[in-house]
């Protein structure tokens, strides 16, 4: 879930609050890595020199290429079978209807679309790698989902994988105008086998849980310990403070302008609904409405740790929190008192085929927390400037602040 801005060098003062890991271990691998990777050619890039604030804490941002194909089917290639030559099966013809992206050009709502990436990778045989959308991508109801030659799940790549990397991308509210070099989806990997323990220890989750450094909720530390280790529930605010006509939340409007990723001045309202708190704190989800909520818990993730948003579990309800995964290193981390600070956690919500009444506080994910194989020299919020650092109710940067 990270928008960096700039990229500002290693951290002076680590203030740790365990000691730094060295040497080949296990989990996700920081940003220093993730450079020490481009450097020897485990990530190459095609058509432009990496930029410089496109490596994240503990992931890199992926750059669209220079052509969309538009697909009448979402597909997934299976073994043996490269992304273009499963392409070629589905429409023979499918090149010479590529769009442009150099210049920019609309990706039309409820159209898919393939483009392959300006980043491949060569993997070693104890990394892997996945990916999400990123933060913008996810509030912007825009599906994306990540392919790789001969796949056979979205989002996946698995160790030693040497190849190309393509992008499906599924506009659902509103068109959108890209342009090459655009980022919509970006990609963490993961050391496998190496020293140390692949898991967060039962004992390692209760000290977290009770110094408060992921969750400022003690509510939430108790329901934490009742859940398998490293899973961190959460909850959705349908109150605010409490206010009369506050703004709790927002619902996407039908039949508005394409959004043009490069720009950050749209006003809010020509594109979406403002929920207000009216006394009763709860809501119906109309089928197929997407809707911008916010987690009723502030949530940190420290410096020695990564999480990734899960999807809810339908049999709880008809409704799917999606999108936008990571968090990064330092995401609402307050460093001064080593815990968790004020930032909220956006939720992206749909409600399918039935309508959903989702009350306040009410459990809607999950946040599963992992390892990181060093802490990263660069912590989101702190080292490097981050779009949604310490943030309440927030759209996607484009949109002007209300």
């Amino acid at each position: 879930m990270d928008e960096v801005i700039t990229k500002t060098g290693p951290i002076a003062n680590p203030g740790s609050i365990a000691p730094a890991r060295g040497g080949d271990y296990t989990g996700i691998l920081p940003s220093q890595k993730i450079e020490e990777m481009l450097g020897n050619g485990e990530i190459k890039t095609v058509l432009a020199k990496i930029d410089d604030d496109q490596v994240q804490p503990a992931s890199i941002d992926l750059r669209l290429g220079e052509w969309a194909y538009p697909v009448d089917t979402s597909f997934l290639p299976g073994k043996g079978v490269k992304v273009f030559e499963k392409m070629r099966q589905l429409d023979d013809r499918f090149d010479a209807f590529g769009i442009d992206l150099r210049h920019g050009a609309v990706l039309e709502k409820g159209r898919v679309y393939v483009i392959p990436l300006q980043e491949a990778i060569s993997l070693k045989s104890d990394v892997a790698a996945f990916a999400n959308p990123k933060s913008s991508t996810g509030r912007l109801d825009i599906l994306t989902r990540l392919i790789a030659d001969e796949a056979t799940s979205f989002d996946q790549v698995g160790e030693g994988y040497k190849g190309e990397l393509y992008i499906e991308v599924a506009p659902r509210s509103f068109s959108v105008v890209v342009k090459t070099g655009a980022r919509l989806n970006q990609l963490r990997f993961r050391r496998t086998r190496g020293e140390g323990a692949k898991s967060i220890s039962a004992t390692e989750w209760k000290k977290l849980l009770d110094d408060g450094q992921i969750v400022d909720s003690s509510d939430h530390e108790t329901n934490a310990r009742s859940i398998k280790t490293g899973m961190l529930p959460f909850t959705v605010d349908l109150q605010g403070s409490g206010k009369e006509d506050e703004i709790i939340g927002y619902r996407s409007k039908k039949h508005v302008k394409r959004i043009d990723l490069e720009r950050r001045d749209y006003d809010p309202l020509d594109f979406w609904e403002p929920i207000r708190f009216h006394k009763t704190s709860s809501l119906i989800l109309d089928p197929d409405e997407f809707y911008i909520l916010m987690t009723k818990e502030a949530i940190a993730v420290p410096p020695e740790y990564a999480a990734e948003m899960l999807p809810y579990d339908t049999r709880a309800g008809e409704f799917r929190v999606h999108y936008a995964g990571f968090f990064d290193p330092g995401f609402g981390w307050n460093a001064e008192l080593n815990k968790a600070g004020c930032s909220r956690g956006v939720l992206e919500v749909r409600s399918h085929e039935v309508p959903f009444l989702l009350e306040h506080g009410q459990t809607v994910g999950w946040l599963r927390y992992e390892r990181m194989a060093a802490r990263p020299e660069l912590l989101y919020g702190q080292d490097i400037s981050s779009n949604y650092q310490g943030q309440s109710l927030k759209l996607a940067k484009q949109f002007k602040q209300l």
